[in-house]
């Protein structure tokens, strides 16, 4: 029997993963009935990486937290046996910003810390956590301050949350930082390499995309500059031009210098907690995919880890999407076979994302035609 293997991220604005993969298979199924289809949604890191670990024998936990600018946010975190995932962008991510007004200044990462701190007291060994879709440039120091660290101004007061706070930084303290936060492992999703500061550091990168305005950008930069100065001087190694520390507006920073983390490759790291070259190893084909494949796919998006994973076990793949951005020779040298995307049915993108789940059916069914032998009506 003809087995295919579903396994997309989301489709941003349209769809979950979980949702992408049931509309492909329902069309795949309509000429094959009884098709051999494996479902497999995926995250790389952001937004749907705890829902992509929930299908697949994580179980879901509530947890209540501070939203990015410090409103109550119902979070969940995925759990099995030791292993806990934890995601940003359902504790304090950019899309729950309330009535979605972009506070660069404010916006805080304190959310995920007690998410994490949940995780911690749940038992968890092994933390890992999923930092895309940030709305703050605060460097980690939300995280640190949820998990008990206390930033300090120069009269020992504890600063506010947010970015725009952190130049008036005096001093940490992390006398009452949670006990297990650097005893378990921690291991941080992260596919961005921006350092914390500099010309290509998180403020002057990703602050604007967070409503940063120049001015604000020049605070933000600073801030950071003083907090990795203040880091500096509590662990004796300077860490702010690492690799990523600059990922999810310093995230990346406070977990790997404060906490001990680990950075390593979004989707590489999910694909592995999903066990997912066991589990489409023998089939005929894959389907991955995303809303939009373009240049960001190919440094290192979700649909780039599963074609490299499928290259590894020769199988083949092909991809949706809801737009097209990158030539045929890109996508060849990506490793898909071919593409597939809804404006190829519907030129409208309002409409795309409006009935992306029946295009996706369509979408499903002219697969099953191309590639599964004798399976037209």
């Amino acid at each position: 029997m003809f087995r295919i293997a579903i396994a997309p991220d989301k489709f941003r604005g349209s769809l979950t993963a979980v949702q992408t993969a049931e509309a492909l298979s329902v069309g795949v199924r309509r000429q094959i009935p009884n098709a051999d289809v494996l479902l497999v949604p995926i995250a790389d890191g952001g937004d749907g990486t705890v829902d992509a670990m929930a299908s697949f024998n994580f179980q879901r936990t509530p947890v209540a937290v501070s939203g990015p600018t410090g409103e109550t946010v119902n979070a969940f975190f995925a759990s099995r046996s030791h292993t806990a995932v934890v995601e940003l962008a359902n504790s304090c991510g950019i899309a729950l910003l309330p009535s979605g007004v972009l506070q660069p200044l404010t916006a805080s990462s304190r959310g995920l810390g007690e998410a994490v701190r949940a995780a911690l007291d749940s038992g968890a060994l092994e933390i890992i956590i999923g930092i895309g879709g940030s709305a703050s440039t605060d460097g980690g120091a939300g995280l640190i301050s949820a998990l008990g660290g206390r930033l300090l101004d120069e009269h020992g007061t504890i600063l506010p949350d947010g970015g725009g706070a952190l130049e008036r930084l005096h001093s940490l303290d992390l006398s009452e930082l949670h006990a297990a936060a650097t005893a378990r492992r921690i291991v941080v999703a992260c596919d961005v390499k921006n350092p914390l500061s500099g010309p290509q550091g998180a403020a002057r990168v990703y602050g604007p995309q967070k409503g940063a305005s120049p001015r604000d950008v020049q605070r933000l930069a600073k801030g950071l500059e003083v907090w990795a100065d203040v880091v500096t001087r509590e662990i004796g190694s300077d860490l702010r031009q690492s690799p990523g520390t600059g990922a999810a507006g310093g995230v990346g920073f406070a977990a790997l210098a404060l906490l001990g983390a680990e950075l390593r490759s979004g989707i590489e790291l999910i694909l592995s907690l999903l066990d997912f070259n066991r589990r489409i190893a023998g089939s005929d084909l894959v389907i991955t995919g995303e809303g939009s494949l373009d240049r960001q796919t190919l440094s290192g998006k979700a649909p780039l880890g599963v074609a490299r994973a499928c290259a590894r076990l020769g199988v083949p793949v092909v991809a949706v999407c809801g737009q097209r951005r990158l030539s045929d020779q890109e996508l060849r040298q990506a490793g898909f076979v071919t593409t597939y995307a809804l404006t190829d049915l519907e030129a409208d993108i309002n409409r795309c994302i409006i009935e992306a789940s029946t295009l996706l059916e369509t979408l499903g069914e002219m697969i099953a035609l191309r590639f599964v032998p004798d399976s037209s009506p």
